[in-house]
């Protein structure tokens, strides 16, 4: 998913919401099209996919860490790692997605 406009202007609220992914920086395990369902007081960490404010854009990414620092991780090696302060900048956690129209597609991470 490229960067967003902020889904509803903010996503501080306790409510999962969902978003279209658009783009191919996750792909190849999140495609352009599929809906992702965002928790936004999800449990972030190591290899978690979230929803992160990263230089003022909305930007969905896999979060990385090695204990002191934190990074943005693009699933497709054409699109680099981008740092982030903490985990502060992370607004919510994917739980799952689905392929619109097949249900037999959902898939859940948590």
């Amino acid at each position: 998913m490229e960067p967003l406009a902020a889904p509803g202007g903010d996503c501080s609220g306790g409510e999962s919401f969902a978003l279209r992914v658009i783009g191919h920086s996750m792909a190849p395990e999140f495609n352009d099209g599929e809906i992702v369902i965002v928790e936004p007081e999800g449990l972030a960490r190591d290899g978690s996919f979230v929803l992160a404010l990263h230089d003022g854009e909305w930007i969905f990414r896999q979060l990385r860490g090695d204990g002191t620092r934190w990074w943005l991780h693009a699933l497709d090696p054409a699109w680099p790692d981008l740092p982030i302060p903490g985990l502060d900048a992370v607004r919510g956690v994917i739980i799952q997605k689905a392929l619109p129209g097949r249900r037999r597609a959902s898939k859940r991470y948590v």
